[in-house]
């Protein structure tokens, strides 16, 4: 699985950089629009999820659960300093995909207490594209913390994410992780479809 994470650049403002990733296969976008205001969210969020549906893709909003109703998203990711993931699931009720961020094992339990339905856990590397950055986990991390996982009998999907690059895939796919998830690697090709079309096929391939 392949989650795409809204980035500005240059070239691309967020939705015309989350159509790439729709128009290279991807089926999964989270809006993340983390300096913006409400209504400038809701000014992307609604055309994109219009899109979205077109595809039959996920919209996912990054941290904002009350404009979730607004806009039509299918749920939120909550970032360790966001709503908690319970509270959320009060708010948005059961049918709602609800993610959060985690960073050490730790984290991963209280996620899983809270029900989550996915992990982004990270970063893999440091990455401009996220501020006040968690230790970096490097392969050695995920590999330790999946294991903890299994040994615990979790069965949460985790998600890569932070600074990953199209060669990091095979390794970290390896760890047992369900998927990876993307922004500034994909924006900086210099085709970002035909890019999202390879990064896909490169998940598939390793896919366990």
């Amino acid at each position: 699985m392949l989650q795409f994470i809204t980035h500005t650049n240059e070239r691309y403002g967020y939705f015309d950089a989350a159509a790439a990733a729709l128009k290279g296969g991807c089926r999964w976008i989270q809006l993340r629009m983390k300096d913006a205001g409400d209504d400038e969210v809701l000014t992307v969020a609604r055309p994109l999820r219009a899109l979205c549906r077109q595809y039959g893709a996920t919209l996912i909003l990054d941290d904002r659960v009350h404009l979730v109703a607004a806009c039509g998203a299918d749920g939120v990711h909550l970032g360790k300093h966001d709503m908690p993931p319970d509270e959320a699931r009060r708010l948005l009720g059961g049918k709602a995909v609800i993610g959060g961020t985690a960073n050490t094992f730790g984290d991963i339990e209280r996620l899983a207490a809270c029900g989550v339905d996915y992990i982004g856990l990270g970063p893999f590397r440091f990455t401009e594209t996220k501020k006040n950055l968690s230790p970096v986990l490097g392969l050695e991390g995920y590999r330790s913390l999946l294991q903890q996982c299994r040994a615990k009998g979790y069965t949460i999907p985790v998600v890569a994410i932070g600074g990953i690059e199209r060669g990091d895939i095979p390794a970290l796919m390896a760890t047992g992780i369900a998927g990876i998830a993307l922004s500034g690697t994909i924006l900086r090709a210099d085709d970002p479809v035909t890019e999202t079309k390879n990064i896909i096929d490169t998940i598939k391939t390793y896919t366990l």
